[in-house]
């Protein structure tokens, strides 16, 4: 049972939480350095390698058959970890700002929901499966935080690289809407029959 622990999907998962503080220590070193363009990189960098491994763990872990309760547990975490920390060190620096905060609160409030509703309806033996949807969602938000990351530093390399992810994320905040409000209404049912 150890090894299923040390399992090349479980290191995967395990490294996009440690990718988290490094990403973090990215946004405080572009505060001190002259240039701020290698933190932001760093940063992006950072994070679509973390965005990578989340695809490749589930994926490893299906075909080579090492699923385990530890990855199980740690995927959802390790993702919204990534996702909640970045968004928020962006509104820290201002890169999401004004309304735009409105599209990372509702990414984050549906985060929160879901995952309590499917922590409930665990316990009631009812499985909610991801929906396509809601994969196209998770990957319109990962594109829309790269671009963010990238922001200013971005903006030498690709103009409106900053104006593209809010954008996109507030594409994503309203795909998030209908997808947290489906799952809902599937929760709802079992909560009512309940």
């Amino acid at each position: 049972m150890a090894s299923r622990a040390y399992s090349i999907p479980n290191l995967l998962t395990y490294a996009r939480i440690v990718a988290v503080p490094l990403i973090v220590l990215c946004f405080f070193i572009e505060g001190r350095l002259e240039s701020s363009d290698f933190a932001r990189w760093t940063a992006l960098v950072l994070f679509a390698v973390a965005s990578i491994t989340d695809y490749l763990d589930g994926y490893l872990a299906r075909i080579w058959n090492q699923t385990s309760n530890i990855g199980r547990m740690l995927d959802p975490i390790a993702d919204k970890l990534l996702v909640a920390s970045v968004l928020l060190l962006m509104a820290a620096d201002g890169t999401i700002a004004g309304w735009t905060i409105w599209a990372a609160i509702i990414i984050l409030c549906r985060e929160i929901l879901v995952s309590g509703l499917r922590e409930y309806l665990a316990d009631l033996k009812v499985s909610v499966p991801v929906t396509r949807i809601a994969k196209w969602k998770t990957a319109i938000q990962m594109f829309a935080i790269a671009f963010l990351l990238a922001g200013p530093a971005g903006e030498q390399v690709l103009p409106f690289t900053t104006e593209i992810g809010i954008t996109l994320l507030w594409i994503a905040a309203l795909i998030t809407m209908y997808t947290g409000y489906d799952y809902f209404r599937v929760g709802l049912k079992h909560i009512v029959d309940e």
